[in-house]
């Protein structure tokens, strides 16, 4: 009796292992990711270039060439839309862009995240966005790309997300670098 208990047990337990095990299994990855030529909706997302000191500082002369190195990599991309918050720095990283495609900069405020996701995903288009170290890799978390690791504030201003939507909301992205190299901290 004590060993048919014992069975029991290790049954149950097996059991219960394995009905845990189903519930938690990731769902199936897709084979096919979609690509630019699939993609309903495009977005790119950048933080501004390097900047001045102070509050609501200009961009430096590194984040000028920055924001001229994006109109570069996105001559072709055949943007329908530009947002920017409404600091000086990101407007001016955007500036490039908007004198190469004459449109508009429409301001998006950064306290609303999961709210302009949800708009940025409910339009079709090609998007940029410029906007901060603290909001753009949260951005692409809600879009649903993946984020990679935090952007360092001091340091790293070359990140480009870009991300396909397709007709059945199936994402791809990835994360790109543009102009020249972000310079290291220095210890």
């Amino acid at each position: 009796m004590a060993a048919d208990l014992n069975r029991r047990g290790v049954i149950a337990l097996l059991a219960g292992l394995m009905l845990a095990a189903c519930a938690t299994a990731p769902a199936p990855v897709p084979e096919v990711y979609p690509s630019a030529e699939d993609a309903v909706i495009t977005l790119f997302l950048v933080r501004h270039g390097e900047k001045e000191e102070g509050e609501d500082p200009d961009l430096s002369p590194a984040g000028k060439a920055r924001a001229q190195a994006l109109a570069k990599r996105l001559d072709g991309a055949e943007l329908t839309e530009i947002w920017s918050t409404r600091t000086k720095r990101t407007q001016q990283t955007a500036a490039a862009i908007v004198k190469q495609t004459g449109l508009p900069v429409q301001p998006y405020d950064a306290t609303t995240l999961p709210a302009f996701a949800s708009w940025l995903l409910d339009t079709p288009g090609v998007k940029l966005v410029v906007g901060h170290s603290n909001t753009t890799d949260a951005l692409a978390a809600l879009l649903g790309a993946d984020p990679g690791p935090p952007i360092d504030e001091k340091t790293e201003f070359d990140r480009l997300y870009v991300i396909y939507i397709d007709k059945d909301g199936l994402i791809s992205s990835s994360i790109e670098r543009y102009g020249a190299p972000s310079v290291a901290a220095v210890p």
